[in-house]
């Protein structure tokens, strides 16, 4: 199958041009081909803007085992709707991913269920090294320093220098400093208010244990990805990057803060909690400064009941992979970053992080996912309208203007003007470690 389409504006890495591009057998084939091609389908564009799929490198889909919350289908549903092609799934599901079997079963599971792509971490234990050194088919290892429950809780030192000293995957971390929350949590104790969560994870208990990783990659020259940063102290600590050093921030950490609390409660509850309004701005001017390479959702959906209860029995997480696009194009549309900069972002930078085989970018010879947004489409976000199985978004009621309206995987239309192609299913993603990540 030889699709064209053609009189689209394209990001491709360097520039926005008006080229058309021409998919076979799964990929780019060609950009700008000569006169007289045949081919099987053609899609004018006119009026819209072809991207390069988004990857969200950061998302919790809950399968198994927390599949009220969020499963497999109804995410990567989502996912397609929202322009995302490409996710990369915490190991925090149950039972965790912890094991080569237990890796290898989810991306099975995904095989069967998933409309994108996929990949999924190996989730570090104080116990489990031999199992991280041994692991393949994996975008890299996830420790939680901080914030997670039972065996996923990594925070004595002797375990964490022989994760960084005997394996050789990427790694990245929750960098919240678990001796800081609990001292915190004491002194907040019996409270019920939401806003304490941010002062109970607080500016001290991200920046010491970023300190930290950063000292324990540093020492061990190991690759190392700071997951969603939430203050403006880290996003100068991470600048100091020494080519081993990437970092990121999710999109409620600039586009919310505390004066949110007030306003939304529990709903913009999450770990590592909101900062002040200086912080998000200072996340997002290292976006712009490129301190910060990638932006992701961290999606961590709860129904609407569990997220209802009163603080702290509410969980921490949001939704956001239907909407991530979306909201960056109506930043776009605002004047705050251009087009290629969230091409980067979102699509380029953390296919270089993680090693991601031919992703990323409009390119011949790159895979086929790319996502055709209408920069004028001006739309509402509502609860009722949401594909996540939790059907609530903490954007609901605001107005955005610049939507996906077709998103292709490999080639295939798996969204098209709000409707998902359920008969489509995303490949595994491939992973070459030797590349040596972003700054290679």
């Amino acid at each position: 199958m030889r699709t064209l389409i053609k009189n689209a504006d394209v990001v491709l890495p360097t520039e926005l041009t008006r080229v058309d591009v021409v998919l076979e057998n799964g990929c780019i084939a060609d950009l700008s081909p000569g006169a007289g091609l045949r081919v099987d389908a053609t899609i004018d564009a006119a009026g819209h803007t072809l991207l390069p799929g988004v990857i969200d490198d950061q998302v919790h889909f809950r399968e198994p085992g927390l599949t009220h919350k969020e499963d497999l289908e109804s995410a990567s549903r989502a996912c397609a709707k929202g322009g995302v092609t490409t996710f990369l799934e915490m190991p925090n599901t149950k039972p965790t991913t912890t094991t080569v079997a237990r890796l290898h079963e989810k991306l099975a599971l995904a095989g069967t269920k998933s409309r994108v792509n996929y990949g999924f971490y190996m989730g570090a234990t104080p116990a489990n090294v031999a199992e991280l050194a041994a692991a393949q088919r994996t975008p890299g290892i996830k420790i939680f320093i901080g914030s997670s429950t039972g065996d996923l809780l990594v925070d004595d030192q002797a375990a964490l220098e022989r994760i960084f000293a005997e394996t050789t995957l990427p790694i990245c971390a929750h960098c919240e400093d678990e001796a800081t929350v609990r001292a915190n949590a004491a002194r907040f104790a019996g409270t019920t208010d939401v806003a304490d969560h941010s002062r109970i994870r607080d500016h001290a208990a991200a920046v010491i244990a970023t300190k930290r990783a950063l000292d324990l990659a540093f020492r061990h020259h190991h690759r190392f990805h700071v997951l969603h940063v939430s203050t403006a102290e880290e996003t100068q600590i991470v600048a100091d990057h020494r080519n081993l050093i990437t970092a990121e921030a999710c999109l409620h950490h600039f586009l919310f803060s505390t004066n949110d609390y007030d306003r939304l409660g529990t709903l913009v509850q999450m770990n590592p909690s909101l900062k002040s309004p200086a912080d998000a701005a200072g996340v997002w001017q290292a976006l712009l400064d490129n301190r910060l390479q990638v932006i992701a959702t961290d999606h961590a959906p709860h129904t609407w009941e569990e997220k209802q209860q009163p603080y702290p029995a509410s969980p921490s997480g949001l939704p956001a992979v239907e909407n991530s696009l979306a909201l960056m194009l109506n930043r776009y549309n605002e004047g705050q970053c251009t087009l290629l900069q969230i091409a980067h972002w979102m699509s380029d930078a953390p296919a270089r992080v993680w090693d991601i085989v031919s992703k990323g970018r409009i390119e011949v010879g790159y895979d086929a996912d790319l996502v055709l947004v209408n920069l004028n489409k001006s739309q509402t976000i509502r609860h009722e309208e949401q594909l996540t199985k939790c059907r609530w978004s903490p954007w609901h009621g605001e107005t955005l203007t610049g939507w996906p309206v077709r998103t292709w995987v490999h080639g295939e239309e798996v969204f098209r003007d709000g409707v998902v192609n359920d008969a489509v299913r995303g490949h595994e993603a491939q992973f070459d470690h030797g590349r040596g990540g972003y700054w290679k």
